[in-house]
């Protein structure tokens, strides 16, 4: 009998300011991180002033897992 191997879930580090998440062709860059808001940046990597973006910690996180977020610097 063989046995079945769990599937693994990827955990998502606990954002901090100035890190730096790719999400399929953007990135994502983490600008402040308050006690119940994100300030972020999501452009293409070559882009030139972009707006911050401001939502909620649990609403980013979530957008995050559902677009397989891979952290590259931070």
């Amino acid at each position: 009998m063989t046995a079945k191997k769990p599937a693994r879930r990827s955990t998502l580090k606990p954002l901090e300011n100035g890190q730096i998440w790719r999400l399929g062709e953007f990135h994502l860059k983490v600008e402040m991180i308050g006690k119940l808001l994100v300030e972020y940046r999501l452009a293409k990597p070559k882009a030139v002033r972009t707006p911050i973006s401001i939502c909620g910690i649990a609403t980013l996180k979530k957008y995050m897992r559902k677009n397989k977020a891979v952290l590259i610097h931070g």
